[in-house]
């Protein structure tokens, strides 16, 4: 049993964790209190100026004792053409980025409103690209100690990755800057292609 927070264009050490998992079923955690400054709404990628945060703006209903699977996106500053803009700055030069635009745009229309709603469809996409076979399941009700591969805390911006080793590959601005690893799986995509898939089990 492997179980994960809801990411937003998540990290390469997220999708390792998935394709390495063999029991080909994934728990996303909805009945958590909202923790702040996480995967949840926030992916980094590789711009020509360096590292970049993207956050996608959200509400708490219920403020602090907000669960996930309540938490409402704030599509009205339309965050998502600011992405998208971003995204293609930062990789319209990589090998791949012309494969996959269309099927990814279409995610950033800012017809979602609810964030795990959202995040569990661009991550299923996702998966189907990088001939993944694992179900998401939602939990039912939130346990605060597990005996499985729990990773709910783990992965965060704040933590260093749970893999010791990502091997490198060549990024858009290679010639430029050193190797950046883990980052949003938009990155390894677009650089990787079909390969992204493979590269994922050699992670460790």
């Amino acid at each position: 049993m492997l179980i994960l927070p809801t990411a937003y264009c998540a990290p390469v050490e997220y999708f390792a964790l998935i394709a390495q998992n063999q029991a080909h079923k994934v728990f996303v955690e909805q009945m958590e209190t909202y923790p702040k400054q996480t995967w949840r709404n926030r992916c980094t990628i590789l711009t020509s100026q360096g590292l970049l945060n993207l956050s996608i703006p959200v509400q708490k209903p219920q403020g602090n004792h907000t669960l996930t699977h309540q938490v409402e996106i704030m599509n009205e500053s339309k965050w998502y053409v600011n992405h998208w803009k971003a995204i293609t700055s930062a990789y319209n030069a990589s090998p791949f980025f012309l494969y996959y635009q269309d099927e990814l745009k279409l995610f950033f229309s800012g017809e979602h409103a609810d964030l795990l709603e959202f995040n569990t469809l661009l991550t299923a996409h996702f998966l189907k690209l990088l001939n993944i076979t694992a179900a998401l399941i939602y939990t039912e009700q939130y346990v605060f100690s597990l005996e499985t591969a729990d990773y709910r805390s783990a992965l965060s911006p704040k933590k260093a990755p749970v893999f010791q080793y990502f091997p490198s590959y060549t990024q858009v601005f290679s010639t430029e800057k050193p190797f950046e690893q883990n980052l949003s799986i938009l990155d390894l995509l677009f650089n990787l292609g079909p390969e992204a898939g493979s590269y994922l089990k050699n992670i460790r």
